[in-house]
């Protein structure tokens, strides 16, 4: 009796030693995956998005915490606080403070700042990488899984959103200086454009 009660508390510890190794390495490789974002001066890539109502492709840029998103039918500039989005067809520009839920529906790299706050993070190797996988009870996103490659450039993230999973595909990512006005829209560009202010 004793040595089945070690050897199931042996168990338990090595899972719970592995468990927390898990967590802490999908940490590690997010902190590093921020860190590379973070020293930039700038990169692109393109992207596409699908899930739920979502069923896009086009091109992001980032810069920190800014990003810019071009798609077949709208522009979405994001400064680090406000956001415009342009509407092709209506020629309409929406102004707005988004929420975190908001910004992660167009931008991939919103995790830089949610993966802090509130999430139990674990992760596993794959062939193309690193899956980190993330949980947030109380979270308008309450789940994510990040597919980091070896040289920390995120390949997918698929997140839980409202019951719906969406899922961004990244590829051709480049590094390049950016400037800041890359991600304010510029009313000059949309001279007959309507601006909506929602703030």
């Amino acid at each position: 009796m004793k040595k089945i009660s070690l050897f199931a508390f042996t168990m338990l510890m090595l899972f719970c030693a592995t468990t927390v190794m898990a967590a802490d390495n999908g940490k590690k490789i997010l902190d590093k995956v921020a860190d590379k974002i973070a020293i930039s001066k700038g990169f692109t890539a393109n992207f596409s998005i699908s899930g739920g109502k979502l069923n896009n492709s086009g091109t992001i840029s980032v810069k920190g915490d800014k990003f810019c998103a071009r798609v077949s039918n709208a522009i979405m500039w994001y400064d680090g606080k406000t956001q415009w989005v342009y509407n092709k067809k209506s020629d309409e520009v929406n102004v707005s403070h988004p929420s975190a839920s908001a910004q992660q529906s167009m931008n991939p790299y919103n995790f830089l700042t949610l993966y802090k706050k509130g999430y139990t993070i674990t992760s596993s190797n794959i062939a193309s990488g690193t899956q980190v996988h993330l949980v947030g009870k109380g979270k308008s996103i309450s789940e994510m899984y990040i597919l980091v490659d070896k040289a920390y450039n995120i390949k997918e993230v698929k997140f839980l959103q409202k019951g719906t999973w969406v899922t961004i595909h990244i590829s051709n990512l480049k590094n390049q200086a950016l400037n800041n006005s890359t991600f304010t829209f510029n009313a000059k560009e949309f001279p007959q454009a309507e601006i909506i202010d929602m703030r």
